[in-house]
């Protein structure tokens, strides 16, 4: 973007002030008046344009123009510095090149400006001396208690008339809405912008961060967070800064308005090595996953996915009381695919009650289908459309219905548009989401609907999914705000644990070891004890009861069953001995460079159903807890969930009934549901390891067997990280 710059000449450094306290966003985001530095006659410049654009959409307050070499631009008095102005100036829009900014920037700090949107490329994105040059132009806005959008940003739009400001590059104003929109992507806040219009998605205010070095989504956040205007919060993300800040406040901020985020860099290309399950499972969009679940945050997959979520949100409707849908058509294939998707995204296309089959019966010839879907068949007319629509919108049984249009000859779209927004207008208390195929009078049927405060949808799968999501959305306001149970554990023993492991110089602990942080942290264990000769492992097993299990103990064997070191079903002392030779026959073939620590003698658990559950620390995010479905299917289904840790008990109760082979653990041929309650206990003891001891790198419980009253840890790992010490 520099490139387009105009060069100007340098200006003058003079001694810096002392720094007061930070600004809010307020000179930022509803300026009473802007500098533009930069600001250019020649058209093919970005200073230009910015200049163009706040002229052109009718920015209500002063414009200067800042440009040593011009006395006016666009008519308007131009001045050689933001210091001559002689006028308060709330925001200064600085399009210099990337050398002269901290010299602005300077000059702006003494003249008083509090806000700054720095478009100017050449910094942090560039690497080498771009990062050192961010750091420097920091420094100063600090200095002078200033706020910063940017560098290398696209700018700012508040598209409320009042203020009715562009202060970007956009050749585009969007229609005022109620939607705040930040971007990370300069391009993405184009594309959006761009189509805004034609998708009905309503803009109050849109903010480019850039390089994010001092204005954050987290700050636009808070600042929307009590903003009347803003009701929806549209936000592309391509990197987290402080991802648990951003949890606390999107948490809270989804409590009263909801977030769609668009985060780019799903491929688990990246996903680093980890010895564990549970570190293997942990791939970085994984982790992006469960901190904006966790945050009530709507994660959109796509660019349209973005557009069509949103949408649903910039109506003005209420949000499903259910997920009991109902669908209306003119055409049965439509009808059918609508049904599918619905069904997909977890949606109840229910019976209709029978007094709402009795009042449509009459309405249709024999050959419609009187039903749900109802298929009106393709002679429907507007009439037609509005009577149908009154009576699923009277079912008791129906909180959502979806009309869908398919432009048959002699009946206009937007006639059934029409006639659609006057039903909702005549029962306007249940959520009605329509669908307007055929791209033929398009913008009269949504202009119609839009009207009415309603979307509207070309496919019935993007309707569908935009309900999943208002449904989601509503799910996340309805649940209670959970608190924390305090836990009863014992620290100090399991700081003894991890204390003696690194005396010893070890990295991985052993089963034993493991099991006793589960013990001292209150999670049920099958007990088990080492035995280094045949002996000592007939004595075990019979003080432990049979039948047992015998396991190799080695820090060199992760999976081993694989070499032939596990052997269940151990039912007498003389089974016993012999076992504990086998093994060590086998793991010393498959294994022969294996150091083998003694062979572990466990009591035999049977029942219960398998799952795992663990510990893994990312680099940016912290410690994530996980759970899912264990043994052998955690490698092959790979059917697991995370949260970002400390959980409260409600994400600890959504983890144990989240994953996607949840039916499992229910009640299943003639075994009970396992006690999803134990399930959650076990998952916020372990977010209280993960707490408390932040040397452990990773852990694994696999399998933790769960069943109907409880759940029991029978096999686990863990693995600490090298230099993090228990005490200093």
């Amino acid at each position: 973007m520099v490139e387009l710059f105009e060069q100007i000449a340098s200006m003058p450094h003079e001694a810096a002030l002392s720094s007061p306290v930070a600004a809010g966003l307020g000179s930022i985001l509803r300026p009473r008046s802007i500098a533009v530095i930069g600001a250019s006659r020649s058209t093919s410049t970005i200073g230009y344009q910015i200049l163009a654009n706040l002229v052109r959409y009718g920015y209500n307050g002063p414009v200067y123009p800042i440009n040593p070499n011009a006395s006016s631009i666009h008519s308007i008095k131009a001045y050689k510095s933001v210091k001559d102005v002689g006028e308060p100036i709330d925001l200064a829009v600085i399009v210099v090149p990337k050398h002269l900014v901290p010299g602005v920037v300077e000059e702006c700090g003494q003249a008083g400006i509090k806000g700054l949107v720095v478009i100017s490329a050449g910094f942090k994105e560039n690497g080498g001396e771009g990062v050192q040059r961010e750091r420097e132009l920091l420094e100063i806005v600090r200095r002078y208690g200033m706020r910063m959008v940017g560098p290398n940003c696209m700018g700012v739009i508040n598209v409320d008339p009042d203020i009715s400001m562009n202060a970007t590059f956009a050749p585009v104003m969007p229609p005022f809405g109620s939607a705040g929109f930040v971007s990370q992507s300069g391009a993405m806040g184009l594309s959006v912008l761009d189509y805004a219009r034609e998708y009905g998605i309503g803009i109050a205010q849109f903010v480019s961060v850039g390089n994010k070095a001092d204005v954050s989504g987290n700050d636009l956040l808070l600042e929307w967070e009590n903003d009347p205007s803003i009701r929806t919060i549209l936000m592309y993300v391509e990197n987290f800064g402080n991802p648990r800040r951003f949890l606390e406040i999107a948490s809270r901020v989804t409590r009263v308005k909801p977030i769609i985020a668009l985060k780019s860099g799903r491929s688990t290309a990246g996903a680093r090595a980890a010895s564990s399950h549970t570190g293997a499972l942990a791939a970085s969009d994984t982790t992006v996953d469960a901190l904006l679940a966790q945050a009530g945050v709507l994660r959109a997959g796509s660019v349209e996915e973005l557009f069509d979520i949103a949408m649903a949100f910039g109506a003005s409707q209420p949000l499903p009381k259910s997920r009991r849908v109902a669908v209306v058509t003119n055409a049965g294939g439509p009808g059918i695919l609508a049904a599918d998707a619905l069904d997909a995204y977890g949606l109840d296309v229910v019976e209709l009650k029978p007094e709402t089959i009795s009042a449509l019966t009459p309405l249709f010839p024999a050959e419609a289908s009187i039903r749900n879907p109802l298929d009106m068949i393709a002679s429907a007319n507007p009439s037609a459309y509005k009577a149908a629509m009154k009576a699923l919108l009277a079912d008791e049984g129906v909180d959502t219905v979806v009309p869908i249009f398919v432009p048959p000859l002699g009946v206009t779209q937007g006639d059934v548009a029409e006639a659609i927004a006057e039903a909702v207008l005549e029962n306007p208390a249940k959520t009605v989401i329509p669908v307007l195929m055929g791209r033929e009078g398009l913008p009269q049927g949504r202009a119609a609907v839009h009207a009415a405060g309603l979307p509207a949808y070309v496919f019935p799968e993007s309707a569908a999914r935009a309900l999943a999501a208002l449904c989601r959305h509503r799910d996340w306001i309805d649940r209670p705000v959970s608190t924390s149970t305090v836990l009863d554990v014992d620290t100090s023993a399991a700081l003894a644990i991890v204390e003696r492991a690194q005396r010893e110089g070890r990295t991985k602990l052993s089963e034993t070891e493991a099991l006793g942080i589960c013990e001292a942290y209150g999670i049920e264990i099958a007990s088990a004890q080492i035995s280094t000769s045949a002996e000592d492992a007939a004595n075990i097993a019979t003080a432990a009861g049979f039948p047992v299990v015998m396991k190799v103990v080695s820090p060199n064997i992760v999976h081993k069953s694989d070499s032939g070191g596990v052997i269940v079903g151990v039912s007498t002392p003389e089974d016993a001995r012999a076992a504990y030779a086998k093994i060590l026959d086998r793991v010393g073939i498959a294994e022969p460079d294996a150091k083998v620590d003694g062979i572990l003698v466990q009591k035999m658990i049977s029942g219960g159903r398998e799952t795992i559950c663990g510990i893994v620390r990312d680099p940016l995010f912290g410690p994530l807890i996980m759970f899912g479905l264990g043994g052998i299917y955690v490698e092959a289904l790979g059917d697991v969930i995370f949260r970002v840790a400390p959980l409260n008990d409600a994400d600890a109760e959504n983890m144990a009934v989240g994953i996607r082979g949840t039916k499992l653990l229910d009640a299943l041929r003639g075994q009970p549901a396992v006690s999803r309650s134990a399930v959650a206990e076990t998952l916020k003891r372990l977010s209280q390891i993960a707490i408390d001891l932040p040397m452990i790198e990773e852990m694994d419980i696999n399998p933790l067997l769960a069943f109907e009253t409880h759940a029991t840890a029978v096999d686990c790992r863990v693995r600490l990280a090298a230099g993090v010490q228990v005490r200093a």
